[in-house]
């Protein structure tokens, strides 16, 4: 744990502080206009645009990402802009999740329009790793073939210091499983769960569905903090961390509004151990722990 401390007070103490500060004012600005004004579902159902589900989610994640570099560039006077990969990767890096965010969800698994449904939501999440690893591998191949596919190592990985870190947002995620809008989100079998009137889910159809749904987060992971993280750093250095960390915020736009915020500060952390560790795994043991904790809560707050 201590060496997690130390990894975050080096990054505070070595970051550009008024680079640190435009991005979060940028990251402020873009969580404001969602939630009050709401930018995303805005954008991602103008009709007026050509696949709005691809191309709203595509502005909001490329002015995420693009600008805090932009802003680096001009703060440390770095040419990242002058490097044709760095832009391509940077052009691509977005559109690759709001492809994710746009896939389709609706697929013929059962003429009964119950158990349809609910397959739906089991075959969405795993599909959309193969999809985005699958991505990212070419990627990898093309640009970063000479380093460990983007933190999947167990090089320099340490499982107990994010144990800790579970154990210190059990209390912090007991409280929010008894706030309203909480259980309003979790947990996610709630999305399928108006059809328990119509079919039984025993419990090896919930678990099915906490797998897929976890699933989800070893993409994230791999996207995150190991492609945004690590195919970035040989241009940026510790100056990738804060465009993943907007990037990240913006992907829980349709979360409760503390949920949002905290995953700004979430995402750099994690990005930060990445960083020094070169591995995305204790990252995901946080993101995934953290993730069925909520699902858990949902469950046992709901219950009450």
């Amino acid at each position: 744990m201590r060496e997690v401390f130390g990894y975050i007070r080096d990054y505070f103490r070595h970051v550009n502080k008024k680079l640190l500060v435009v991005c979060s004012f940028q990251s402020a600005i873009l969580i404001y206009l969602n939630y009050h004004y709401k930018l995303e579902s805005w954008l991602t159902s103008r009709q007026s645009l050509a696949w709005p589900a691809f191309t709203g989610h595509y502005i909001i994640f490329i002015t995420a990402f693009a600008l805090p570099y932009l802003f680096c560039s001009l703060a440390e006077k770095k040419p990242f802009f002058h490097n044709k990969p760095f832009v391509i990767l940077v052009v691509i890096s977005p559109a690759i999740f709001s492809l994710k965010m746009a896939l389709p969800r609706e697929l013929p698994f059962s003429i009964d329009v119950n158990w349809n449904e609910y397959w739906n939501w089991i075959y969405y999440w795993p599909l959309r790793l193969v999809i985005v690893v699958s991505i990212l591998v070419l990627l990898w191949k093309m640009f970063d073939s000479d380093q460990p596919f983007y933190g999947v190592t167990m090089k320099n990985f340490k499982w107990k210091p994010y144990a800790l870190m579970l154990l210190c947002m059990l209390p912090l995620i007991a409280a929010a499983s008894t706030q309203a809008d909480f259980l309003m989100m979790y947990p996610k079998i709630k999305s399928v769960s108006h059809i328990g009137n119509a079919i039984h889910l025993s419990w090896v159809h919930k678990l099915l569905f906490e797998l897929s749904y976890g699933s989800d987060f070893l993409g994230i992971e791999i996207f995150f903090r190991g492609f945004l993280i690590l195919a970035f750093i040989k241009w940026a250095g510790m100056d990738a961390i804060l465009p993943m960390t907007c990037f990240y915020c913006t992907i829980h736009f349709g979360k409760p509004l503390g949920e949002c915020i905290s995953s700004y500060f979430g995402g750099m952390i994690l990005g930060i151990v990445v960083y020094n560790t070169r591995s995305i795994y204790g990252g995901l043991i946080v993101h995934l722990g953290i993730a069925w904790m909520m699902e858990i809560g949902g469950y046992v707050g709901g219950a009450f």
